[in-house]
């Protein structure tokens, strides 16, 4: 691979188009635009669908819950870093298995720790895992009911490990909404039956979506963004060596997908960004994006990834939002005071976020 050389100035505009943060045309389904970013962080359910918003003109809240909860072509699951993420369905059979096994010793030691001893945890998991395979969908609560009866004593933070076991072990996924709980089914009558596939093989394919959604990037962001080793990070990326290009960004070497333009859509992009959105996970450092100070503002401690402005790739403020009835207010906290026109474009966000989630949505 010859290596070209790119100014460090434009790699921000550059990542948030790989990115689809200038909401191209196309890409009018959701799991098309999941499949584009390489997948969508959702522990919080409606960050996770915000940021399909942020790349498309068109879809809706309904829409991305459509197909999540009646075509099924979406689905939440535990992968990346080990965290939930919105991923289309059919790579749930390739993308689960490169983590299951360390999620599982994972919550297993977590477990541990919580003096949860390994017959416990199998009785309890194996009583949960019956009650879905005879009643089919089961809230949180109902299968922490089951534990209970079972002798497991339940806790906010191992109840989190039961269910993610749950999930990660294949036999139950995230189902269907039951008031305000998500509700566990089983994996086979939710989503059919899935084929395996090589390991090498997947790593492969999460190398080839990683810098297609992230481009350009290094072998280390593709192992923080995926938060697997980077010894099996470069598997992936020596399977697809000939899929790819070098290119020079100040005394670093970076690599993006064969055929990838090094453009930056017209300036200014403006988007609001959910919280934790996946542009912001997606490297190593996030200081091609934001300087010490505002990155502070963002990630203020404890695990929290505030919601943020960003404007041509940087990220240049951060804001909030407060419901009532079918009115949505949204207040923006800028690091600096912002130019008249990129002011202009955050009010047509904030209405736009309102027709994405069905309401009025105004900049205070």
């Amino acid at each position: 691979m010859s290596a070209r050389a790119l100014r460090p100035e434009r790699l921000a505009a550059i990542r948030a188009r790989s990115q689809l943060i200038h909401r191209p045309p196309g890409g009018k389904h959701p799991s098309d635009v999941l499949r584009s970013i390489a997948g969508a962080q959702a522990q919080e359910p409606r960050a996770g669908r915000l940021q399909l918003r942020a790349r498309s003109r068109t879809l809706t809240a309904a829409e991305v819950e459509r197909a999540r909860v009646e075509e099924r072509s979406i689905m939440r699951h535990w992968v990346m870093r080990m965290t939930v993420h919105l991923i289309p369905v059919d790579d749930y059979g390739w993308l689960a298995p490169l983590f299951r096994e360390r999620i599982t010793r994972w919550s297993h030691g977590r477990l541990s720790i919580l003096g949860v001893d390994d017959a416990q945890r199998e009785r309890t998991t194996g009583a949960m895992r019956d009650a879905i395979e005879r009643r089919g969908a089961m809230t949180r609560s109902e299968l922490i009911e089951v534990a209970e009866r079972s002798g497991f004593e339940a806790t906010t933070q191992t109840r989190t490990h039961l269910m993610m076991l749950l999930v990660v072990e294949g036999s139950a996924c995230i189902g269907p909404d039951v008031g305000r709980e998500s509700a566990l089914v089983a994996t086979r009558d939710w989503i059919g039956e899935t084929k395996p596939r090589a390991r090498e093989d997947s790593l492969a394919e999460l190398a080839r979506r990683y810098f297609r959604a992230f481009a350009p990037a290094s072998e280390r962001d593709f192992a923080f963004w995926s938060g697997l080793p980077l010894g099996d990070c470069r598997v992936g990326i020596e399977r697809i060596a000939g899929e790819l290009r070098e290119l020079r960004v100040g005394d670093e070497t970076l690599l993006a997908p064969k055929g990838w333009a090094a453009r930056a859509p017209r300036s200014p992009v403006v988007r609001l960004l959910s919280a934790f959105d996946t542009y912001l996970m997606g490297y190593a450092s996030r200081a091609h994006a934001v300087d010490r100070t505002g990155e502070g503002r963002i990630l203020p401690g404890g695990g929290v990834l505030r919601p943020s402005v960003c404007v041509d790739g940087r990220l240049v403020g951060v804001w909030s939002n407060k419901r009532s009835g079918k009115r949505l207010q949204i207040s923006v906290e800028p690091f600096e005071p912002l130019p008249d026109d990129v002011m202009e474009v955050l009010a047509q966000e904030a209405r736009d976020i309102g027709r994405f989630e069905g309401v009025e949505g105004v900049l205070a």
